[in-house]
């Protein structure tokens, strides 16, 4: 069957039934997404599906062919890493490590649908599993990253106030 991997036409040769974590994992070799629990509680697994945050561990392959996956490997690069990585590190949040990039894909989802997320909505959307605690610091990331992201720009231009600040700065 052929998947829409991260941007990517990839031919899988793998039963219908496999969950999608052990088809990107064992299949395709893509290790970033980790296994935890294996009844989609804890999140470790958590990949994008069509934008949406789903944990992979219990999704049969063939439920995703034709939809667009995408995995932590396609969130950033070392090069240009994405604002939840910047903030990640910034807040210090991994500690083990091992849950992160599940909770590093379900924050991305929730950025997406909610760019200025609450506490309220952040507590909502991370439902992921940390061993060691670090939630405060996961909130205080996501809210990082919610700021240092570019405001959605309206199609009529930038905003009155930033053009008259770049008008000002023309005249000195």
């Amino acid at each position: 069957m052929e998947l829409q991997i991260n941007g990517q036409p990839v031919q899988v040769d793998a039963d219908p039934n496999m969950p999608l974590l052990w088809v990107l994992r064992d299949v395709l070799n893509m290790t970033g997404t980790k296994f935890g629990c294996g009844v989609a509680a804890c999140g470790a697994c958590t990949v994008h599906i069509d934008g949406q945050a789903v944990r992979s561990c219990v999704l049969p392959v063939s439920a995703v062919a034709g939809k667009r996956i995408q995995t932590i490997e396609a969130l950033g690069t070392s090069q240009q890493p994405h604002p939840l990585q910047v903030a990640w590190i910034a807040e210090q949040v991994p500690q083990c490590g091992y849950c992160q990039s599940g909770m590093l894909m379900a924050a991305a989802a929730l950025l997406e649908a909610k760019p200025q997320p609450t506490d309220a909505d952040i507590d909502e959307a991370m439902t992921n599993i940390c061993r060691c605690g670090t939630y405060q610091r996961v909130r205080a990331a996501i809210h990082r990253a919610a700021e240092s992201r570019p405001p959605a720009r309206s199609p009529a231009g930038p905003p009155a106030v930033a053009v008259a600040l770049l008008d000002a700065g023309s005249h000195s």
